[in-house]
């Protein structure tokens, strides 16, 4: 139990700062350069994901020797796809309410809460989803055959 502990401190470090480039990035994009808020988080999602994989697999989770670096980095690609999905799903069912609710959601706070709830919700999935794909430390090893 403290090594998954552990696993998750370290998970929500890298997660803090993935976070921070993510929001930074969108935030950068959306009002600096007038870009629509959907894709600009789309877009500082993939940076992000791309910062949280090279910082997940070093830090956080242990290589499973039964995945090449390319697998693993394809596996943990799908999974980050899933996860863009669920952010831009989140990002635009927030703009589809803020609308009907008669708010400019690009205006004011309005995305970045948005964005606030699909991060934390991506960040279950992420979490969950590479513990079970991706790290050695998972219960694919009680499948093995046992050695004598």
């Amino acid at each position: 139990m403290n090594r998954l502990l552990a696993q998750i401190v370290k998970f929500g470090v890298v997660g803090v700062l993935a976070t921070l480039v993510d929001f930074g990035i969108m935030i950068a994009l959306h009002e600096w350069l007038g870009m629509n808020p959907i894709i600009a988080s789309a877009i500082s999602f993939t940076v992000s994901a791309i910062f949280n994989y090279l910082a997940s697999m070093r830090y956080v989770f242990t290589h499973r020797e039964d995945l090449s670096k390319t697998r693993e980095f394809i596996v943990f690609f799908v999974l980050s796809v899933v996860g863009l999905l669920l952010n831009s799903c989140i990002m635009w069912a927030g703009e589809l309410s803020f609308t009907a609710l008669g708010v400019a959601y690009a205006n004011g706070p309005y995305y970045v809460g948005v964005k606030v709830v699909a991060t934390g919700v991506v960040m279950v999935w992420n979490f969950v989803s590479r513990k079970v794909w991706l790290d050695a430390d998972t219960s694919h090893k009680a499948s093995a055959p046992a050695r004598k």
